[in-house]
């Protein structure tokens, strides 16, 4: 396959794009729903198209990465084989088993926010949460907080900066952290720790056992898109909500509104920019001819946005068609941990809503916005005023 060159007519490293992603994908979806770029190619902002892509992985494929990526970086029936074997992590019986947990962890961190008197650092607060929800679900131990912690950082720093040699050293520091995991359980033989983890170790496709390749790539995926992702999403959470008292209160007396709220929150306010295709096949979207081998961004961050099917973009309602809702994605690549992901958010706000009276920004602190490609924000300063006795 062969590319070619395109003029650029847009920039998304450019200031005002940086400094305001969400309005920058705003203006694009009106005036060039299609753009090219040399740092994202060909970019689709209309909820339309990017719901075509999603629908046709024959013409656009989801092998873009020089890592193996399992199973999202596959293509049919590659990719079917393997989602066979990750669905079930993920099916109802295992959100129910899981969530007594999840909900422990949440008091937990919950109490120890509380007593820190005044301003809380609600970024921290939402690193800790997800590192401990995501080790706890795969069964990896609490030493592994703060490695993994500094490892988001490192990951953060080497995908901004695009420099190939850092990316390529973080992912194998990553991978290590794994290899000794795996290495732990294979050297326990039966006396393995039942978990996630362990389970994968014994997984057969096609009468083979998957191979330590595979493992790695399949909790490497899980991972990296939980933490960053999801660290993104209570953050965003917890500034919408201090941002909006009245619906606040409203959710404080109808919690069970919360997973609508939740995911039309994060409609609005995205915790995740973008996704990758790559085209087998010359083709036309919005209006552009593209070539075979010719790279795809899907922006997340504005089809969810697009007035076409939601209005007024900002506009909060309870009422969405789910099925509109890209937040996970869409067609065979959904996001496989889209339960988890929905179970440990609402348990969260569940708790922090229960036991507290009012979260507030504090004026004298202004929110920093995270840095493309992260979502969200790299630092959150809330007030908040805990119900007494409460946790």
């Amino acid at each position: 396959m062969t590319t070619r060159t395109e003029p650029d007519n847009w920039d998304p490293r450019s200031e005002s794009v940086i400094n305001d992603p969400i309005a920058a994908y705003d203006r694009m979806r009106q005036r060039c729903p299609v753009a090219h770029s040399g740092y994202l190619h060909w970019s689709v902002f209309r909820h339309e198209d990017v719901l075509r892509v999603l629908g046709d992985h024959r013409t656009f494929s989801n092998a873009v990465s020089r890592y193996p990526s399992v199973p999202n970086g596959m293509d049919p029936p590659e990719h079917t084989r393997y989602r066979r074997v990750i669905e079930p992590y993920f099916n109802a019986q295992r959100m129910q088993d899981f969530a007594p947990l999840c909900r422990e962890i949440a008091v937990t961190q919950l109490q120890d926010l509380s007593a820190h008197e005044g301003v809380v650092e609600m970024t921290t607060f939402a690193e800790d949460f997800v590192l401990r929800i995501e080790c706890a679900f795969l069964g990896w131990p609490a030493d592994l907080h703060e490695p993994l912690r500094q490892w988001i950082r490192r990951n953060q720093q080497a995908t901004l900066s695009r420099e190939q040699a850092a990316m390529d050293a973080v992912a194998l520091e990553f991978d290590g952290y794994i290899k000794a995991l795996l290495r732990v359980r294979r050297d326990a033989g039966e006396a393995a720790p039942e978990d996630i983890t362990t389970s994968l170790l014994r997984t057969r496709i096609a009468g083979k056992e998957l191979g330590e390749d595979a493992i790695v790539s399949i909790l490497r995926n899980w991972t990296v898109g939980e933490l960053g992702t999801m660290a993104a999403s209570v953050a965003i959470l917890a500034h919408y909500l201090a941002a909006q008292p009245a619906l606040q209160e409203q959710l404080r007396a109808q919690p069970a509104l919360l997973p609508a709220a939740i995911d039309e929150i994060l409609r609005i306010h995205p915790p995740l920019f973008s996704n990758r295709r790559i085209a087998t096949e010359p083709t036309q979207i919005g209006g552009q001819a593209l070539m075979a081998g010719d790279r795809i961004t899907l922006m997340w961050a504005s089809a969810n946005r697009d007035e076409a099917v939601f209005g007024d973009p900002d506009g909060f309602r309870l009422d969405r068609n789910p099925s509109q809702n890209l937040l996970y994605g869409a067609g065979i690549h959904v996001c496989p941990g889209a339960p988890l992901a929905r179970l440990e958010l609402r348990i969260l706000l569940e708790e922090l809503l229960r036991h507290t009276q009012r979260l507030e920004l504090v004026p004298q602190q202004a929110p920093q916005t995270a840095v493309y490609p992260a979502s969200g924000f790299a630092s959150l300063p809330l007030r908040i005023q805990w119900q007494p006795n409460a946790v």
